[in-house]
C-alpha cells in the first residue's frame, strides 16, 4: 500500500539522525497528560509513537488526500448566499480520515486529546500532507491556532476549545491581514470595543484569510483606539456566527482547495486572548514563527511532488531512442532538483528542531523551576536566550530558502516534462501554481530577508556555525569540502564588513545577497554532518557545495563592488511610471 512517509528515504534518514530522542525526553518532561488513556513510559516509546504517527499521516496522504487533490483543485469550494462557505466534499473526506486516525491534535497535550508531538515531527507531517495536496495542508497546518490558544489563553478557554481541535470537530484561522494592512500589521484597523458589561465586540473587514470560514477565529484587532501602532493591538478568539460573514472567496492562481476569505465583522462577540496590547508584539509574532516553518515544510512537500513527477517522466520518456534522463541537460536538472530539496529539508528541519529546543526549554523553566538546582536554572536561562536568537535567524531563513527553492523546482519540473508539463494532463502545472504562494504568505521573501539580515550580520550566524567549524572529518572529501566552506565564510565576512561601512540603504540593498551566502554556508555544514557514514549524502554535500560556492563568490563580489544603481539611478533605469489601462 502506498505511504508517503515510508517511501521517502530522506525523511526517514532525518528522523533517525536528528536526535529525536532528546526532543522526546524534553517533550515528556512536565508534559500535560491529565487523565489521558495513554502516556509513553519512556523517551524511546515516545519516539516509536512519533514514527507511528508519521506512518499514519503517510498512509492517509497517499491513499486519500493525493487521489482527491486534482478534483479539489478543479472544483474548489463554494460561497453561499448567507456568507458561509461549503468546503469541497473531498476536503471533508480528507478531514474525516485524519480525524479517524487521531491526527488533528498533533502537537497538543494529551490532556486535551492530542498526540504531544514535537514541532520537528509536525514539520515532517506537514511536508507529507503537502506532497499529497498543498492546499489541504493549509487546513491541517492551521493546528498552530490551537497551539497559540494553549500557550496564551486562559484555562477556561483552553478547556473549551482545545479538545474540539484534537477531536477534529473544529478548524481554525488566524485573522490578521486587512485591505490596507498586509505585511504592515501595525496598521490593523478592525475595532475591538467593550460594552458596559466588559464583553468584547469586533467590527471591520479582514482580507486574504486562509480558512476564514473555519469555526474558530483568532483575530488581531485594535483594542486601544488612541494608540495607532502595534502597541494598540490585542488578540481575540471568536466562533463562527451570523456576526461574521464571508463576503468573498478570493480567486487565486493556486491552492484552490484552501478557502481564502474576505471577512466582515459586524459587532461580533469575542474574548480576549492573554493580555491587552500584546496581540501583535507577543502572540502573533509567536504564531507567525511557527507558521513560517510550516510554510517551509509545505514548500518541501510541493517540491517533493514536483520532483517525483519529473524524475519518473525523465526515466520513462523516450526521445531519439533513449530516455531523456540520459541527456546531460535533463540529468543536471533532475539531479539539482533532488539536491535542492535535501538542502532545504536540512535547513527547515534544523529550524524546527531549534524551535522545539527553545519551547521545551522554556516549558521546563515555567513548570519545573522550583525543583531545579540553581546551576541548572541558570544554564537553562542561558540556553533560552541562545535558542531565541538562533530561531530569530533560522525561522525566516528556512521559510525564505525553502519557498524560493519550491518555485524553482516546480518550474524545472515543467521544463523536464516539456509541452506535457504545461498541460493539465499532468500535475506539474498544479504544483507550480501551488508553489507560487509560498514565497508570499506569512511574510514575503523580502520580509524574511529583513528578519534574517540582522542576526546574520551581528554574530548569531557565527554562533550558529561555530560547532560545525570545529568539527573534524576523517574522510578527505568531507575535510576538503569543509575547508572550502571556511574559505567561503571568509569571503562572506569581507562582504559583510564592506556593507556595514556603507550607507544604510546600501546595507538594505545587499541584504538578500548576504543572507543567501550565509544560508549556503550553513546548509553546506548541515549536509556535511549528514554525510558522516553515508556515501550518498557525501555526494549530495559535494554537489551542493561545489555548485553553490561559485554563486556565493559571485554574490559577495556583487556586494564588494559597491554598485547601488537600483537606488542611485532608479528613475533612469526603471523609466517613467507607465500608463496602465
Amino acid at each position: 500500500m502506498p505511504n508517503f512517509f515510508l517511501d521517502n528515504d530522506d525523511i526517514q534518514f532525518m528522523f533517525d539522525r536528528m536526535n529525536v530522542r532528546e526532543l522526546a525526553e524534553l517533550q515528556e518532561l512536565h508534559a500535560e497528560n491529565g487523565d489521558a488513556d495513554y502516556v509513553p513510559a519512556e523517551a524511546d516509546e515516545a519516539v516509536d509513537d512519533y514514527r507511528r504517527a508519521l506512518e499514519l499521516v503517510g498512509e492517509v496522504a497517499a491513499e486519500t488526500i493525493a487521489p482527491n487533490a486534482e478534483r479539489v483543485d478543479r472544483e474548489g469550494n463554494t460561497l453561499n448566499e448567507d456568507g458561509t462557505v461549503t468546503l469541497h466534499s473531498n476536503v471533508h473526506e480528507n478531514l474525516w480520515r485524519l480525524t479517524q486516525a487521531d491526527l488533528m491534535g498533533f502537537t497538543l497535550p494529551r490532556k486535551y486529546g492530542g498526540l504531544n508531538c514535537p514541532n520537528l515531527i509536525y514539520a515532517m507531517a506537514t511536508e507529507i500532507v503537502s506532497r499529497a495536496d498543498a492546499s489541504f495542508m493549509n487546513l491541517f497546518g492551521l493546528q498552530g491556532i490551537a497551539e497559540t490558544i494553549n500557550a496564551f489563553a486562559t484555562q477556561e478557554i483552553k478547556d473549551e476549545f482545545l479538545p474540539r481541535f484534537a477531536e477534529g470537530e473544529v478548524t481554525g484561522a488566524m485573522v490578521l491581514t486587512e485591505p490596507d494592512a498586509g505585511s504592515d500589521l501595525q496598521a490593523v484597523r478592525v475595532r475591538a470595543d467593550q460594552d458596559d458589561e466588559g464583553n468584547w465586540r469586533l467590527s471591520g473587514v479582514k482580507r486574504f484569510i486562509t480558512n476564514g470560514c473555519g469555526e474558530v477565529l483568532l483575530t488581531l484587532a485594535r483594542s486601544e483606539h488612541q494608540i495607532s501602532d502595534g502597541r494598540g493591538l490585542s488578540l481575540f478568539i471568536s466562533e463562527r456566527s451570523e456576526h461574521i460573514k464571508v463576503r468573498r472567496l478570493e480567486k487565486k492562481l493556486g491552492i484552490h482547495g484552501s478557502p481564502t476569505c474576505e471577512l466582515v465583522y459586524e459587532n461580533a462577540p469575542a474574548r480576549l486572548i492573554g493580555e491587552r496590547k500584546r496581540g501583535l508584539i507577543t502572540y502573533v509574532l509567536a504564531l507567525m514563527n511557527g507558521a513560517r516553518v510550516g510554510v517551509a515544510s509545505q514548500s518541501l512537500g510541493i517540491a517533493e511532488a514536483a520532483f517525483r513527477l519529473a524524475r519518473t517522466y525523465a526515466h520513462s520518456r523516450q526521445q531519439f531512442g533513449m530516455p531523456i534522463e540520459s541527456m546531460p541537460a535533463v540529468a543536471e536538472m533532475v539531479t539539482d532538483m533532488a539536491v535542492a530539496i535535501e538542502a532545504a529539508r536540512a535547513l527547515t528541519y534544523e529550524a524546527s528542531r531549534f524551535c522545539d529546543l527553545e519551547n521545551l526549554n522554556q516549558r521546563v523553566l515555567d513548570t519545573g523551576k522550583d525543583g531545579l538546582e540553581k546551576a541548572e536554572v541558570k544554564a537553562r536561562k542561558e540556553h533560552a536566550r541562545s535558542y531565541k536568537r538562533l530561531n530569530a535567524m533560522l525561522t525566516p531563513m528556512s521559510k525564505y530558502y525553502a519557498s524560493e527553492m519550491c518555485c524553482r523546482v516546480a518550474d524545472t519540473a515543467i521544463q523536464v516534462l516539456g509541452g506535457s508539463g504545461y498541460m493539465m494532463d499532468y500535475a506539474a502545472e498544479r504544483h507550480l501554481r501551488d508553489a507560487r504562494i509560498t514565497t508570499i504568505y506569512e511574510g514575503t521573501s523580502q520580509l524574511q530577508i529583513v528578519a534574517a539580515i540582522r542576526p546574520v550580520t551581528t554574530g548569531t550566524f557565527d554562533t550558529c556555525i561555530a560547532d560545525h567549524e570545529t568539527t573534524d572529518y576523517d574522510d578527505p572529501l568531507l575535510a576538503d569540502l569543509k575547508q572550502k566552506l571556511t574559505d567561503g565564510k571568509a569571503r562572506l565576512t569581507d562582504a559583510m564588513t564592506f556593507a556595514k561601512e556603507q550607507p544604510s540603504r546600501f546595507q538594505e540593498l545587499s541584504a538578500r545577497r548576504l543572507v543567501d551566502s550565509a544560508i549556503t554556508i550553513l546548509v553546506g555544514h548541515l549536509l556535511l554532518r549528514q554525510a558522516t557514514n553515508s556515501d550518498r549524502k557525501a555526494r549530495v554535500a559535494h554537489r551542493f557545495i561545489e555548485s553553490q560556492l561559485p554563486v556565493l563568490r559571485m554574490t559577495c563580489d556583487q556586494v564588494l563592488c559597491g554598485d547601488a544603481a537600483p537606488l542611485d539611478e532608479f528613475e533612469l533605469l526603471a523609466g517613467p511610471v507607465p500608463t496602465v489601462s
